[in-house]
């Protein structure tokens, strides 16, 4: 048995198991992610887009273009598994799909910085929307990297001492 099997669980069940929770976590992210890209679509058909300046439009289209890549990650396991449904691959489909989940939550990272840095250059200064998605971006690496890694480093350690 390995370290990610439950007592008593086969092969089989383990890897439904996963796939089940990897779906789950996806379920959440991707409502946000779609409500974020629709609202970024509509931006350019607001009077006041085009008074942006050339380092806000770009901003703009590298945040949309997150976004947009973020949706397509996120929903991609789930096109996977309609593709392979029944072909036995649920071992690939477990490893493939955690690897593009996280890709995608990294893509959606990104794009709230972007968002964020917009908001915060449209409302004060360029300066701001800077420092603004420098925060952003930490709260997001500490809360999506450091602290589960922290958690899992802590376990390991309370293993060892048993």
């Amino acid at each position: 048995m390995d370290a990610y099997s439950r007592e008593g669980e086969s092969e089989a069940e383990r890897l439904d198991r996963n796939w089940v929770e990897v779906l789950q976590e996806l379920r959440v992210s991707q409502t946000g992610v779609q409500i974020l890209t629709g609202f970024l679509l509509t931006l350019p058909l607001q009077q006041a887009f085009h008074s942006l300046t050339t380092y806000q439009r770009a901003l703009y289209a590298a945040t949309i273009s997150l976004c947009i890549v973020a949706t397509c990650l996120i929903i991609t396991p789930v096109s996977m598994h309609r593709v392979l449904f029944r072909r036995r691959r649920k071992a690939s489909l477990v490893a493939i799909g955690n690897r593009i989940a996280k890709a995608g939550l990294s893509a959606l990272a990104l794009g709230v910085v972007g968002v964020v840095m917009l908001v915060f250059s449209i409302v004060f200064s360029q300066g701001y929307g800077i420092l603004a998605g420098v925060v952003t971006l930490a709260l997001f690496l500490g809360a999506w990297l450091v602290l589960p890694v922290a958690i899992g480093h802590e376990q390991d350690m309370d293993a060892d001492d048993r």
